[in-house]
């Protein structure tokens, strides 16, 4: 339907108007909003659903293509070795190799550490970097994810093993719940990626990310004090004020000065080779191959000076030869059947978002996509193997992934060859490690996590968003003064309790015609844009629900209610019309349709008219449904706020 009203307003979506020759009134003509031709319920929940789960089409490949060709497609889909296998050179294995090894030697002396702050012994840390990282070079679509224990998820986990079974009183029990929460962390990850809900982990704000990441580095690092320092007793607490309690209370008679000088040393040349590297980008290998040079001089140091004679702590022995077998020790009835789906939930949870996050990170940076979904089946698949042959939850390492990127990595082979050094370690070098100091693999860890401390994000987080901010020093701060898990708990929880409060209050403003156009624009944003006299316009800037709907009716009301004691004060004319400016409104529902129905009412008690300006499809078809624009008129529902303004003040000047 074609009326003829007004010029297309600027900020609306473009209309093509035209100007009939034979017309003496020469006003262009303009569309009025389009009712959408109505859907069966099918064809609605079948868009719904794909819409949903499916956006991104997964299938459109597969149209057209013979059944073995999509045979062939489904196994690449899954196994994307099959893919980029094809095409596989010497010269990306070049690359991989020198990856590969340049990882092993990082991920070696990393693994043995990581497995302490899980409170595992050191071979189950090179059992993780050996069996998932060849799990996930076969079904990862990354091309530079690096594969083992990380800080975080060991520290997150040892913290909820120990609040259930005590390492030390328990051992074995405690080692089978570690890797029952490894199998359902694996069947979390599997199943979101199966059911293609990877949607929900963005739940956990990039602002709570960087707060807990944060958290956990500092507690990580104060956790190795026990190592820099020598000290025997140390608190099983994690806090800050707990910690250091202990550390000052041993400082007369629990520290060991020959134990100082190897750690703070070996500190002192991690973080130099770090800088270097950070200086000199061709430099990446120094801060790569440091650890590992750290733990041979460390060892050779003790081993000619029977240190260990002297109080220093050394790891004593690794258990040699390959994973073993763990199916038996999984807990699959039992009380600690869910002791261990909640600990593998959230290590789980954890996880997956470290590794898409840096999967999607690197991927931007070589210009490839990355299916969020498929990593998560390959992630998950890794971790269900892993259980299963001894390993605990593994995911993305940022610091390997990092140095794997800058190393020249080509494809997930040089995930196998750092697996295969892993291996080789296993199977001859372990005994190599019985003088290793524990103060080297503390020393080793604090390096590795300082770089999770990302005060630049926390400084542009403070600018951009305080309320972003609040979430990043709460996770914080919850993780540093309480537990990892309060810290993750407070994180969740601001995250969502900003989701609701947006939803709930959204945005409205006030709109104002900018001079010598047909454009409406939030007064607040252009001061320069005049309010019409005699109109008030409100844009709402969300869905309108039923968790905020009232709050919608309120707001507008109270835009009017202030307009009115303005126009009064300043003898302007009386408010008649209200203009609804819904083009930001994606949704409605019936609590909304409703706010609506009230608002309309309450003017009507005041003489005044309700129009409401370019609904969107689903709005108007709700509307429709529903009576509300019998009620409104379909008159007094426009296309553009420009052609509703000029209904108004033509209609205004008519009236006596």
């Amino acid at each position: 339907m074609v009326h003829h009203i007004s010029d297309e307003a600027a900020d609306e979506p473009s209309i093509t108007t035209q100007t009939p020759p034979n017309d003496p009134s020469q006003a262009p003509l303009v569309y009025k909003v389009g009712y959408p031709p109505p859907k069966n319920l099918a064809t609605e929940f079948t868009e719904t659903l794909r819409e949903t789960f499916f956006h991104d089409n997964p299938l459109r490949q597969y149209k057209g293509q013979s059944r073995p060709r999509r045979f062939m497609m489904g196994l690449e889909f899954l196994f994307p070795i099959f893919g980029w296998g094809r095409d596989y050179s010497l010269n990306k294995f070049k690359g991989d190799l020198i990856a590969g090894l340049t990882i092993a030697s990082l991920c070696i002396p990393q693994d043995i550490g990581y497995s302490k702050l899980a409170n595992l012994d050191p071979q189950y840390g090179l059992y993780s970097s050996f069996i998932p990282p060849l799990i996930y070079a076969a079904m990862g679509s990354s091309r530079d994810i690096a594969i083992g224990p990380v800080a975080v998820v060991s520290l997150l986990i040892g913290s909820l093993l120990q609040a259930e079974v005590d390492h030390v009183k328990n051992k074995e029990e405690y080692m089978r719940l570690a890797f029952t929460a490894t199998f359902f962390a694996g069947i979390t990850q599997a199943a979101l990626g199966f059911l293609r809900l990877g949607f929900l982990i963005e739940f956990l704000s990039h602002a709570a990310i960087v707060g807990f990441m944060g958290g956990a580095a500092i507690t990580i690092a104060l956790q190795q004090l026990k190592y820099v320092l020598g000290i025997a007793n140390f608190t099983r607490k994690t806090d800050i004020v707990s910690v250091m309690e202990s550390v000052w209370r041993s400082v007369h008679h629990g520290w060991n000065w020959q134990t100082i000088v190897i750690g703070v040393s070996f500190l002192v040349f991690l973080l130099f080779a770090k800088y270097i590297g950070k200086k000199k980008r061709k430099l990446f290998w120094v801060p790569a191959i440091a650890p590992i040079i750290s733990v041979i001089l460390a060892t050779f140091f003790v081993y000619i000076t029977r240190a260990d004679k002297q109080g220093v702590q050394i790891v004593k022995h690794i258990e040699q030869g390959i994973n073993p077998s763990s199916v038996h020790k999984i807990y699959f009835t039992g009380p600690f059947v869910a002791k261990g789906f909640k600990i593998g939930v959230v290590c789980g949870i954890v996880g997956l978002t470290e590794a898409v996050a840096i999967g999607r990170t690197f991927a931007a940076m070589k210009d490839y996509q990355l299916d969020g979904n498929k990593e998560m089946v390959a992630l998950g698949t890794m971790n269900i193997v892993g259980s299963m042959t001894s390993c605990y939850v593994t995911t993305g390492s940022f610091s390997r992934s990092a140095v794997n990127f800058m190393a020249g990595c080509k494809t997930p082979v040089s995930n196998v060859v750092m697996s295969v050094v892993v291996l080789l370690t296993l199977l001859v070098i372990t005994p190599l490690f019985k003088y290793t100091p524990n103060a080297i693999l503390g020393s080793i860890i604090i390096s590795a996590v300082i770089g999770l401390v990302d005060y630049e994000a926390a400084i542009l987080i403070w600018k951009v968003d305080k309320l972003d901010f609040i979430a990043c020093m709460g996770a914080f701060f919850g993780v540093v003064f309480v537990s990892v898990e309060i810290g993750l708990l407070i994180a969740v929880a601001i995250s969502f309790a900003k989701i609701l409060l947006q939803v709930t209050r959204p945005r409205t403003a006030l709109l104002g015609n900018l001079p010598g156009t047909t454009i409406y624009r939030n007064i607040s944003q252009y001061p320069e844009a005049k309010l019409t006299p005699g109109v008030v316009i409100v844009r709402v800037d969300s869905a309108i629900y039923f968790s905020n709907s009232n709050y919608v009716r309120e707001r507008i009301l109270r835009w009017l209610t202030d307009e009115e004691d303005r126009a009064k004060a300043v003898g302007l004319p009386k408010i008649s019309f209200l203009i609804v400016e819904m083009s930001p409104v994606i949704d409605i529902d019936t609590s909304g349709i409703h706010a609506l129905e009230d608002l309309y009412k309450n003017l009507q008690k005041r003489d005044m008219q309700l129009i409401l300006s370019n609904p969107g499809s689903v709005v108007i078809e709700k509307l429709q449904a529903s009576k509300l624009t019998e009620h409104i008129g379909s008159s007094n529902i426009f296309l553009a706020v420009s052609d509703a303004v000029r209904f108004c003040t033509t209609k205004s000047m008519q009236e006596p």
